[in-house]
């Protein structure tokens, strides 16, 4: 008698070969959430007491150096790009270059439109 499969045995893939990144499934525990939100939390107030202090220059840098840090937690944890394939994180990666290469390449122009005006 010939074996026949119906189609949920088709969609049922038990060993995950159709896909692997499906396999396991990371649990993240409250606790690791609670964690996270207190450290943007955190990292909030101190982009606002940096905001009031006098650093010249080094306030705008400060501010986007603790916003791309907090930016990469978001990331990580709510968007569970840490327990990711490698092919997810290169993907995420490779539109965080894309992203840095159009700025280099918007900031280039505009500064060298007048060089001598500034």
């Amino acid at each position: 008698m010939a074996e026949t499969t119906t189609h949920h045995q088709e969609a049922e893939d038990p060993t995950n070969i159709t896909n692997p990144e499906h396999g396991s499934h990371h649990i993240v525990t409250p606790a690791q959430y609670g964690l996270v939100f207190g450290t943007l939390l955190i990292l909030t107030a101190v982009t606002c007491l940096v905001a009031f202090i006098d650093l010249k220059w080094a306030n705008p840098v400060i501010a986007l150096f603790i916003a791309c840090f907090k930016a990469s937690i978001v990331v990580l944890f709510f968007m569970h790009a840490k327990y990711q394939s490698r092919l997810i994180k290169m993907t995420i990666g490779s539109g965080l270059f894309l992203f840095l290469s159009l700025i280099v390449m918007t900031l280039s122009d505009y500064m060298s439109r007048s060089w001598g005006l500034w």
